[in-house]
């Protein structure tokens, strides 16, 4: 796949506090990228950088092929997590105002925001004040005016904070749409089942230093611990259990059924196959679940800050 945004060995210090150290990485066009990182970890640094509200001291920004220059602001749309609109100005008004700023001009910007305000059926939102809205209905004032200009590179700093479930399906929707449209995305939040619904490749920040990148798919490959759970109706359950902790390592499972059945992970040494294993357990009992375990983003997050303490 083509780079829209490349980041290339980026550091950032305020005084002795070192907030990116030495950070790269890639980000495909057409691809939600995740950027993930616990609280303080230098997410936000760098996509102020990305978004020249601050600059790095060293390293270098290439969007879609050229340095990172003043002009290119109308080429990226950001949604900050801490929100940014005028609580005393009307909300069309203001988003028009906004969308100007962003290179479109008035024709263009009426056009553009009727299409979403009609689109996130928020039309009667025009001539209300922002102070008049909920926490929510904000959030979708400033997610329009994000994306109104139809910048090449999208970045959602937490964008699903505030939201009910139902709005926060309904901007997901919206995201994933953008990005089958042709957009770019930069996707950074806390909520790891966002993750694993949208995110085509991930990098994880942590103490300001970048300690994990791909994609996702092959991240998951490389942490999975070649461990299954597994459901068995068996006549001699002491038996089996015995057995199994002699052949493999073992730890109990829990997964609702309607069985009365024995529920084991099992970690499956390499010499041997999970054929191996199916094979020994339909000679002793029913099998009635069998699942690869695979590691979820969150497991991945917890695993690998752990590890870099």
């Amino acid at each position: 796949m083509e780079k829209l945004l490349e980041v290339n060995n980026v550091s950032k210090s305020y005084g002795d506090y070192t907030a990116l150290n030495n950070v790269s990485l890639e980000v495909q066009k057409g691809s939600i990228f995740g950027l993930l990182g616990p609280n303080g970890a230098g997410k936000t640094t760098l996509i102020r950088i990305i978004n020249q509200i601050t600059m790095p001291d060293s390293g270098s920004v290439i969007l879609d092929g050229e340095p990172l220059q003043p002009n290119h602001i109308q080429y990226i749309g950001y949604l900050p997590e801490e929100r940014g609109l005028y609580k005393s100005m009307k909300v069309g008004e203001q988003a028009l105002y906004l969308a100007q700023l962003k290179g479109l001009s008035e024709k263009q910007a009426k056009e553009r925001l009727k299409y979403w305000f009609d689109r996130l059926d928020i039309r009667d939102w025009w001539n209300k004040k922002i102070q008049e809205l909920s926490k929510g209905m904000a959030q979708k004032i400033q997610f329009v005016v994000t994306v109104s200009h139809q910048p090449k590179l999208l970045i959602f700093d937490e964008p699903f904070s505030g939201f009910d479930p139902i709005n926060a399906n309904l901007i997901k929707d919206e995201i994933l749409q953008l990005r089958n449209d042709g957009a770019t995305v930069i996707f950074s939040t806390h909520r790891m089942e966002s993750v694993e619904e949208m995110c085509d490749h991930i990098a994880l920040i942590n103490k300001s230093n970048k300690i994990l990148d791909g994609k996702l798919i092959d991240i998951k490959r490389a942490y999975k611990s070649n461990t299954f759970e597994i459901g068995l109706l068996t006549q001699n359950p002491d038996a089996v259990s015995a057995t199994l902790r002699d052949k493999f390592e073992i730890s109990p499972a829990s997964f609702k059924s309607i069985n009365n059945e024995l529920q084991y992970r099992v970690k499956i040494p390499e010499t041997i196959s999970s054929n191996d294993l199916v094979s020994y357990l339909t000679s002793v009992g029913q099998l009635t679940h069998f699942v690869e375990v695979i590691p979820s983003s969150s497991d991945i997050f917890i695993e690998t800050i752990q590890k870099n303490r």
